[in-house]
């Protein structure tokens, strides 16, 4: 009998414990809960107004996602710290807890560090901005968006490359739309025995009638190599590096007409076969 009297009591003061604690918890609990809603529907607020803002004042566009991103993740870390101590939990330890975590995960995610201090670079550096025309880690692609971690581009045939930053920042990179202008590398054959300053100004034509060709710098075609079966000629127009592709293309086209047009011929590889009858 008198074991279960102590076992009862036993119960009783364990819920009376319960109790004190939730009475003494509880409020502190949902003032937490309360206080990590409101602050987090606040973050997403500044987020907005600071994107707004930024794009007002025609920040580079290449920085807003970063720095946006960047500013919500620091707000959400000062919140979390926040309400772990509205709770009751010691702050300093919290905060010890927090570095050894992220000692450790630092140390997993030697990569994904990498990839940031390489975006924090492009950011600082700007070798290339959204919207440029580039060339990095064997990939050719308009500048779509910069990230914190990656860099997203759009390949000539519309697809999406994503592409660390850690590995961009530390490796070659080619940027087509920085000094304002591409120049487009054209060889184009001619026959042996035909003129060659004629073709020179057929070709020349060719290009100074093109309306996406610029006239200053001004095209240029010369010989480039004594080839087995042609003479071949260097062209070389200049455009904006968004018409590189338009020019390319119209180019070639136009030059195989004009030479028809002017009866000059283009060869094509031709062998000679000796048949010897004993």
């Amino acid at each position: 009998m008198d074991e279960i009297d102590g076992g009862v009591i036993q119960v009783e003061a364990l819920y009376m414990k319960a109790y004190e604690l939730g009475l003494e918890y509880a409020p502190k609990l949902v003032l937490a809960i309360f206080t990590l809603l409101i602050g987090l529907w606040i973050i997403r607020g500044i987020g907005k107004i600071l994107q707004a803002s930024m794009e007002r004042s025609k920040v580079d566009p290449t920085l807003i996602p970063f720095l946006n991103s960047l500013t919500s993740w620091s707000l959400k870390v000062l919140l979390f710290v926040s309400v772990a101590s509205m709770i009751g939990i010691a702050t300093t330890s919290f905060i010890a807890i927090l570095g050894a975590a992220g000692l450790a995960i630092g140390l997993a995610l030697q990569g994904s560090l990498a990839n940031f201090a390489g975006g924090v670079l492009i950011m600082v550096f700007k070798p290339y901005k959204v919207g440029d025309l580039i060339e990095t880690q064997g990939q050719l692609g308009v500048v779509k968006e910069v990230q914190i971690f990656n860099t997203i581009v759009i390949s000539p045939q519309n697809k999406q490359v994503i592409i660390p930053n850690g590995a961009v920042s530390n490796g070659p990179i080619v940027n087509y739309t920085a000094e304002g202008l591409i120049r487009v590398d054209l060889t184009i054959g001619i026959a042996y025995n035909e003129d060659i300053a004629k073709a020179k100004s057929v070709i020349m034509a060719v290009m100074e009638k093109h309306e996406k060709v610029l006239s200053d710098p001004a095209p240029f075609v010369g010989v480039s190599e004594m080839a087995d079966s042609s003479v071949n000629l260097a062209v070389r127009p200049q455009c904006k590096p968004e018409f590189y592709w338009d020019v390319f293309f119209d180019i070639n086209e136009q030059m195989k007409i004009a030479l028809d047009d002017n009866s000059i011929a283009i060869p094509f590889p031709q062998r000679d076969v000796h048949v010897i009858n004993n």
